[in-house]
């Protein structure tokens, strides 16, 4: 019965990671809309703040371009060294593009100065995309055969997800940060401009946080599945 309790705490807190999930997911959407609609007075292209930020840092040899179709796919591709902004945001002059624009540049200027969160994060991505995969077979497999140990296995392997929406919050928090302080500094965003934006990221940080939620909880409830399999 003690078991059987926590199982059930265990999915519970799953269900609220997921609920905090989309109340993130909306509130990046309704602030992003919101600021979206407000003209930076600096009167710049999110693509252009985007190159004035990196070539202020230093940072030549990185491209700019489209990302692929749809609502706020923008990224920074460490592999090709390449910034790509969504279709909204490359020719916006909002304050809300500037913002996204400016945090995927922090990612680049992380990148070229080797920021060792950054630096881990993309380390370990091999064998988080290949944790993702295996780990949930891998469990169900030694639930099935009885093996607390490859039950394990598949836990450990889903601890990678985990190690990586963990170290995530650090390189992303540092990326914002970069970005208001490039932003304020180069003259892109004015002073009262700026709360603005920040407030699209503070938005944005919020889906990275349920998300490390949300993996955390999940995995607590695996560690309890594999260990009733021990304790049976």
């Amino acid at each position: 019965m003690p078991f059987i309790f926590g199982y059930y705490d265990y999915l519970w807190l799953i269900l609220a990671a997921a609920v905090l999930g989309m109340i993130a997911q909306g509130a990046v959407q309704s602030t992003y809309r919101r600021y979206s609609a407000v003209a930076a007075r600096s009167g710049v292209t999110a693509a252009q703040a985007a190159q004035a930020i990196l070539q202020s840092a230093g940072v030549s040899d990185v491209s700019i371009g489209h990302s692929r179709p749809g609502g706020l796919t923008d990224h920074y591709d460490p592999r090709q060294k390449a910034l790509r902004l969504s279709d909204g945001v490359y020719d916006s002059t909002s304050i809300a593009a500037l913002g996204v624009a400016a945090h995927e540049a922090g990612h680049a200027i992380q990148h070229a100065q080797g920021y060792a969160p950054l630096s881990i994060r993309n380390s370990i991505v091999p064998i988080v995309n290949f944790g993702s995969r295996a780990s949930m077979p891998l469990l169900l497999v030694g639930l099935f055969l009885n093996s607390y140990t490859l039950a394990m296995a598949g836990v450990v392997l889903y601890g990678f997800a985990v190690a990586f929406q963990l170290i995530t919050l650090p390189v992303e928090l540092n990326a914002s940060n970069r970005a208001m302080r490039a932003l304020t500094a180069s003259g892109l965003l004015a002073p009262d401009e700026a709360g603005k934006a920040r407030k699209v990221l503070n938005a944005a940080a919020s889906t990275y946080l349920a998300a490390a939620f949300a993996a955390i909880a999940q995995l607590m409830r695996l560690l309890s599945i594999a260990g009733r399999r021990r304790r049976d």
